[in-house]
């Protein structure tokens, strides 16, 4: 790879621009050799005529030749009279075109600038300018140059264009200021800017390895990684002894929690620090779930009940039915083939008849489709229900714009986190019940706080388990298989040369390059005898993202494989990194996104495929819609092909390969292998160590995060609340 260089550039002229303004190409003059150059990157709001300090690495697009790829840049104020009419006839300042810039220039020369930024009232001696125009231009020219120069110090502290953008935004003329005053607490308010960021930033300004902010710093992002981690708090001697990791000592730790505590930027709960956010949800949720719990509700129309309960139901499906009007709040939980969709419908339908609001929702909208298509009904995904705001950063249902419903039934709510879930609850008119419909065997969710294992723990509320198996799922290879390791059990395969209505197999491999071959021939069997698409009717799912049998791996064999040339068109470097240096995204892909995108409307887990790649932008279609994505947004996409289990919940596919190895240790449990299992409708191959499959067969303990949901729903506790 070549070293980057830094280059004094002029702007020539910007050859696009990105709809957000964030991603451009440019055509630029270097100062010191004259030579005519591309850039492409985060060239935000420069124009023709602006001098440029850029940094970045020249190379080679397949199809539009050298390019200088620009890694940070600072404007630079230009000295001498043409740069300078250059500069003011560039369109950068408001109520200066190059006919004006030339005036300006002509009248004060190499001195302009000094004159609009100093002496204002003299741009008067030029024509066309009076008072009110004078003062704006200078105070155009003022904030541009106070622009540079925080970019510049931001910059000299190591931050890219992205960090340095996002500080300046949320700070504003502030920015350096509150930067020299505490690089560690700005790498907990501007995200993507973590602690040894911080780090590198205080010894750039001259910190002591000691110094209290540090440790009230490495207090924070150990917090931080907690709740990355599902965690809802730490306990203070384990956040004290993870701090010692840091280098922080123990006594300047503990006091560093006390300071943060009294400046309110954690909660001190007993024992336990919880960051405030969480803190606050947690006890939301409580005391909204208690609220719920102790509603008594008017009596329903039997007649209308039964109208929605079909004749072949189980007893604990009528029950169910019945229950979702006699309680405020109910849990309807099961497993495969225990008729838990049906029984969902059935409610949906019965207080429907009942003339009823209903309103029907899940967490991500690959669930809300599946809800959609179960009930017949309109399902949407939580945040669209709440009518999340971009612009606001918020929601815009809450508390004081309460949804207009009278039963509200969400879908996959295993998924449900703490502060996802308090933003429901809060959004619950008083009057209006809760169904929350999932399966308790499945993983938590990703974010802290388990809020349906919690709930189910704590024994509030009206909780229906539907455990009986229909006779038409007891066909399933894949229903049976389920059953099987929720009780720890091999799960028994399909016989050989049959088919049925589900079929699973098991093939064993115990050597990595062994199982990537095996992988690649159950692909093609699939297509042979299946008759699946091997990229969009089957999904390969791992534990983890890396290692040889990692998603990362496993992505570039199945990209190599099943899409080598991109649709013949070009490739482009993405920035999550692999093994080889660059991921590449090529025409023709099967990628996921990896965080919500309010602005887009795309969402975690939402699957696409790319169309086309133009000036290094990708284009995708993400199940009908067209995104967009410049160069700085890819590291929210990643190649699809394979997709860790977690990142599926809530989906179905066709058919499930699951891939299991001893390198996937410190993951393989049984609710892991649970859930990649159930993600199958037809068809589930587990592929791998058979050491992995009993590993994760016997690991039946849930994955242990700290949280007080559960000890703050139960009676005995009340003191504590």
């Amino acid at each position: 790879m070549d070293p980057e260089q830094a280059l004094n550039i002029t702007v020539d002229e910007v050859l696009y621009r990105s709809s957000d303004g964030e991603f451009s190409v440019v055509a630029a003059t270097a100062e010191q050799t004259e030579e005519k150059i591309v850039l492409v990157g985060e060239l935000r709001d420069s124009a023709a005529g602006e001098t440029l300090r850029v940094r970045g690495r020249f190379e080679r697009h397949p199809q539009y030749g050298k390019r200088l790829r620009v890694s940070s840049f600072t404007p630079i104020t230009p000295t001498t009279a043409l740069g300078i009419a250059r500069y003011l006839g560039s369109g950068l300042i408001p109520g200066i075109g190059p006919a004006m810039a030339k005036r300006l220039v002509e009248r004060f020369g190499d001195r302009t600038l000094d004159v609009i930024t100093a002496q204002s009232a003299r741009m008067r001696e030029v024509p066309g300018i009076g008072p009110q125009r004078a003062h704006a231009i200078a105070e155009a020219v003022r904030s541009r140059q106070a622009e540079a120069e925080l970019l510049s110090f931001l910059h000299g502290l190591g931050l890219g264009p992205s960090a340095a953008k996002r500080v300046r935004q949320k700070y504003g003329g502030d920015a350096a200021s509150v930067v020299r005053a505490d690089p560690y607490l700005v790498a907990e308010q501007v995200p993507g800017i973590g602690f040894r960021t911080a780090d590198d930033m205080a010894s750039a300004l001259g910190y002591a390895q000691d110094d209290p902010r540090r440790a009230a710093g490495a207090v924070l992002h150990l917090l931080g990684r907690a709740t990355d981690e599902g965690h809802s708090f730490l306990l203070r001697d384990e956040l004290i002894a993870q701090a010692t990791t840091l280098g922080v000592p123990q006594e300047r730790a503990a006091h560093a929690i006390t300071e943060l505590g009294a400046r309110e930027l954690v909660t001190l709960d007993d024992d336990a620090v919880y960051p405030p956010p969480l803190y606050r949800a947690e006890l939301s949720v409580a005391q909204r779930l208690l609220q719920l719990a102790a509603r008594k509700l008017p009596p329903a129309h039997a007649s209308k009940i039964e109208a929605a309960v079909e004749p072949w139901f189980a007893a604990a499906q009528r029950s169910a039915v019945s229950a979702s009007f006699d309680h405020a709040l109910l849990v309807l939980t099961g497993g495969p083939g225990t008729g838990k969709t049906t029984t969902t419908r059935a409610i949906v339908q019965a207080h429907r008849a009942q003339e009823r609001r209903v309103l029907l929702c899940a967490p991500t909208g690959r669930a809300a489709k599946r809800l959609s298509e179960a009930t017949s009904a309109e399902a949407q995904t939580i945040h669209r229900m709440l009518e999340w705001n971009p612009a606001t950063g918020d929601f815009a249902r809450g508390t004081h714009a309460p949804l207009e419903v009278d039963m509200l039934l969400v879908d996959e709510a295993s998924m449900l986190d703490v502060q996802l879930a308090a933003r429901l609850l809060a959004a619950l008119p008083p009057s209006a019940t809760l169904v929350l419909v999932g399966d308790a065997d499945q993983l938590p969710p990703v974010g802290p706080g388990p809020v349906l294992r919690e709930l189910l723990a704590s024994k509030v509320g009206a909780v229906v388990q539907l455990t009986e198996v229909f006779r038409q799922a007891q066909e399933s290879a894949i229903v049976r298989a389920a059953h099987e390791i929720l009780h720890g059990h091999r799960p028994t395969a399909t016989a050989a040369g049959t088919r049925g209505s589900g079929d699973l197999f098991v093939v064993r491999a115990s050597d990595p390059q062994t199982i990537k071959t095996r992988l690649l021939e159950a692909l093609q069997r699939m297509r042979s005898v299946y008759a699946f698409d091997p990229v969009h009717d089957v999904q390969v799912l791992t534990p983890m993202r890396k290692g040889p049998l990692g998603t990362e791996a496993l992505n570039r064999l199945l990209q190599n494989a099943h899409n080598p040339d991109g649709a013949g068109s070009n490739t482009i470097p993405g920035t999550n990194n692999d093994d080889e240096g660059r991921l590449r995204l090529r025409v023709g892909d099967k990628v996921m996104q990896l965080r919500n995108d309010y602005e887009r409307e795309v969402w975690n887990g939402d699957l696409g495929k790319v169309t086309r790649i133009e000036s290094g932008v990708v284009f995708v279609d993400m199940g009908g819609k067209a995104v967009s994505y410049e160069p700085d947004s890819l590291a929210a996409l990643t190649l699809a092909y394979a997709s860790t289990v977690h990142k599926v919940q809530g989906s179905e596919f066709p058919a499930v390969i699951v891939v299991l190895h001893s390198t996937h240790h410190v993951l393989l449990t049984r609710a892991l292998l649970y859930t990649a299992v159930t993600r199958a409708r037809k068809l589930v191959v587990i592929l791998g160590d058979d050491r992995a499959l009993q590993r994760a067969l016997s690991n039946v303990r849930p994955r242990a995060v700290n949280t007080r949901i559960c000890a703050r729903l139960r009676p005995r506790d009340d003191a504590q609340r």
